[in-house]
């Protein structure tokens, strides 16, 4: 037992779970807290940033881009409203973000006497973009919770959890008892459905194997490459699961290539994957038996019913799967697929090249950036483009806004993500409506030397919007056009090198001089009216047959 503040019960407790980055705003329920964090301000860094909003988005980069526990920390009321968007993309991308958020005095709350930051019912408000939330009302107790919060952050289904402190609690002193770190738990999954699994899989002519972000949180992708080398499964990736497979791997495919496969397979396996185009937009072919396996049980069985249901981390389960098909059918001594790949590799090639110049961007954008880069995209025309086109080589290399589609979150996530990987290239693409949400994050980046690449496409409106307005709507544009500041010389004001890159061809050059500085850029890249690309997403397949 020792004498500790809640303030210093929190940090502390913080400290044996290993946080040593934290995003936050101070503000006065949260004195105490900051306070201790200048204690141990050699052990944990703290990313002030200008707006709440930005410590969620900045801790859900730094999560995904590590597989660590991204943090942040908001005041309550208004504070932590203003966090609940990136809590809500972090939610959808499965993102383990823990929100640390103050209270009104412990006494008052509930009371509605209009405190500072008051807001009625704040822990079941932020029940809605969290897995699990709690609140800590005596010193005491605060070592208890912080522990629970991480065990819910590293078992089961990642997704961002919430601890609020009252500031008279953190204020407080108590005999606080500290607490080690919990070993992490990994459900292994039914091995009587396992061996039904491999079954199937062994006895299948043309499986195919669907996987998405939940193959990262369990780091699964050398199971995965494995199993899919041993079957000569093609790995048709979401957009969230891209770099699960290299799409330099003969079976590593995008989701165009899966939905012209996807027809011919009879037996299909989803790992980590909500699913949902393959489920409910394509269909699945008839006969086909179908393998579901994922972390969370609700999961299971939500979009399509499968033969095989099981409840189990990809890891372990990707490695059961292996262990019973060893040997099965010839497992590993199975004819390559790899030519067939190679010419639907080719012919979904084609088909995104017409999408011009979109293509050509992410072209420019994949020569310069490493293999081991990482690239943050957002709801623009070259990202919506990105999320099936951009070649992806690594796990944890692509960031995605997922379906929560929060428009204006890449640039900050772009920032945690580079404060999370200091020694990996970090590029952030954003359309100008979308950088303008959180424009003034120009100033952490600055503040912090954050040498992230922020790259935005301006074309003077919010494209998609403009777009559908002119196609279903006869032409009636209303609340689309956009008024911009010259982005170079507002990159400047804040002592960020700017930048203007006219073409593809310009942007190559730019990026190469950018990716070679130490220091922040932006570069600006004007654009005109950028054709859609939505009939590559869903709906039936192109009738040009590939095979």
């Amino acid at each position: 037992m020792t004498q500790l503040t809640g303030g210093q019960a929190l940090v502390q407790s913080l400290k044996r779970e290993g946080i040593e980055t934290i995003f936050g705003l101070p503000g006065i329920q949260l004195d105490w807290a900051f306070d201790a964090l200048y204690e141990e301000r050699d052990s944990i860094a703290v990313y002030h940033t200008r707006h709440e909003q930005a410590t969620s988005y900045m801790a859900d980069g730094y999560a995904r881009a590590t597989g660590k526990v991204g943090t942040c920390l908001v005041v309550p009321g208004p504070g932590l409203l203003n966090a609940t968007a990136g809590l809500s993309t972090a939610y959808a991308c499965c993102s383990p973000v823990l929100c640390l958020s103050g209270q009104i005095q412990s006494d008052l709350i509930g009371a509605g006497r209009g405190l500072l930051h008051e807001i009625p019912d704040q822990l079941e408000m932020i029940g809605s973009v969290t897995k699990w939330a709690a609140r800590a009302m005596r010193p005491e107790e605060i070592p208890g919770l912080v522990r629970e919060a991480f065990r819910q952050l590293r078992t089961g289904r990642p997704r961002p959890v919430e601890l609020e402190i009252p500031p008279d609690v953190l204020q407080a002193r108590g005999e606080v008892e500290l607490l080690d770190a919990p070993a992490p738990e990994r459900a292994a999954g039914d091995p009587d459905l396992l061996a039904r699994a491999a079954e199937a899989l062994a006895r299948a002519e043309r499986p195919l194997i669907f996987v998405g972000s939940g193959i990262f949180a369990s780091e699964a992708w050398d199971e995965l490459r494995e199993l899919a080398e041993a079957l000569q499964a093609p790995v048709v990736m979401s957009s969230n699961g891209r770099g699960a497979l290299s799409d330099r791997h003969p079976l590593g495919l995008n989701s165009l290539a899966g939905r012209l496969l996807l027809p011919r397979a009879d037996a299909v396996l989803a790992v980590g994957t909500r699913f949902v185009q393959p489920a409910t937009q394509w269909g699945l072919p008839e006969g086909a038996t179908t393998i579901q396996i994922d972390v969370d049980p609700e999961e299971v069985g939500r979009n399509f019913q499968p033969a095989i249901g099981i409840v189990g981390d990809a890891k372990r389960c990707l490695a059961a799967l292996l262990a019973g098909i060893d040997g099965a059918n010839g497992a590993g001594k199975r004819p390559s697929r790899a030519p067939e790949m190679a010419a639907l590799k080719e012919h979904v090639a084609d088909l995104l090249f017409e999408v011009q110049p979109q293509a050509a961007f992410a072209e420019a954008i994949r020569t310069e950036l490493p293999d081991d880069g990482v690239l943050v995209g957002e709801m623009t025309q070259v990202g919506y483009f990105s999320n099936i086109g951009f070649p992806v080589y690594e796990p944890r290399t692509y960031l995605t806004p997922g379906y929560q589609g929060t428009l204006g979150c890449g640039f900050a996530i772009a920032l945690g993500a580079q404060v999370g990987q200091p020694d990996r290239k970090v590029v952030s693409i954003n359309g100008d409506g979308g950088f303008m949400y959180n424009v003034q994050e120009l100033s952490t980046m600055k503040r912090h030397d954050i040498p992230l690449v922020a790259i935005v496409f301006s074309d003077g409106a919010f494209g998609n919007v403009k777009r559908i307005q002119q196609q279903s709507f006869g032409g009636r544009t209303i609340a689309s056009d956009l008024l911009n500041p010259d982005f170079v010389k507002l990159a400047e004001s804040f002592g960020v090198a700017g930048m203007r890159a006219d073409g593809p061809e310009a942007l190559q050059g730019a990026l190469r001089e950018a990716l070679a500085t130490a220091g922040p850029v932006l570069i600006e890249v004007p654009v005109g009216e950028l054709p859609g690309m939505w009939h590559l997403y869903g709906g039936s397949a192109p009738e040009r047959r590939w095979w």
